[in-house]
C-alpha cells in the first residue's frame, strides 16, 4: 500500500517538475544582415539579437558570413533545465586537424528575454564549408526545433 501511496504521489508531482517549455510559432532563419565589408579571417562583426535576418535556406559560403534562427519559447524560467543548441555541420576540420560534424553550445533560460538566437558566423577560412547544415534546439532530450541550411 505504501509504495503505491508512493507511486501515486510521484506520478501526481511528475507534471510540475517536467519542462514546459514549447517552441512559440515559426523561427525565423537565414542570413543575418549586416553591413556589406571585406571580411579578414578572424574578424568577428558585432551583432545583436534584434538585428534582421533575411528569410532563406541558402547561405553563400564566404568569409564574414553570419547565419541560423531567431526562435521564442514559452513557459520559461530560470529553474528550467537549460537549452542544448546543436550545430550539425558536413564535417568542419579545425588547424590541428580534427573533424567536428557537431558544435554544442548550451544556454540557461532567462525568462524575460523574448527571443533566443542561434547563429554561426564564418570567421576562419577553415570553417567555411559548403553542405547541409542542421540546427537543432533541445531541452534535456526533447526537440523542441530543427532547420536545415544549405551552404554553397
Amino acid at each position: 500500500m505504501q509504495l503505491r501511496a508512493l507511486a501515486f504521489a510521484l506520478l501526481a508531482i511528475t507534471p510540475f517538475a517536467q519542462a514546459d517549455v514549447q517552441l512559440q510559432g515559426q523561427p525565423e532563419a537565414g542570413l543575418f544582415v549586416t553591413q556589406e565589408r571585406d571580411a579578414k579571417p578572424g574578424e568577428r562583426v558585432l551583432t545583436r539579437a534584434t538585428d534582421e535576418i533575411r528569410p532563406t535556406t541558402v547561405i553563400p559560403a564566404r568569409l564574414g558570413t553570419r547565419f541560423g534562427l531567431r526562435f521564442s519559447l514559452s513557459g520559461k524560467s530560470a529553474s528550467e533545465a537549460p537549452i542544448s543548441m546543436l550545430y550539425f555541420t558536413p564535417g568542419v576540420v579545425t588547424p590541428d586537424g580534427q573533424r567536428h560534424d557537431k558544435f554544442e553550445v548550451h544556454q540557461k533560460l532567462d525568462a524575460a528575454t523574448p527571443n533566443e538566437v542561434m547563429a554561426f558566423e564564418f570567421t576562419d577560412e577553415w570553417e567555411v564549408v559548403p553542405g547541409e547544415w542542421r540546427f537543432e534546439v533541445y531541452q534535456g532530450d526533447r526537440r523542441l526545433l530543427s532547420q536545415r541550411l544549405l551552404v554553397e
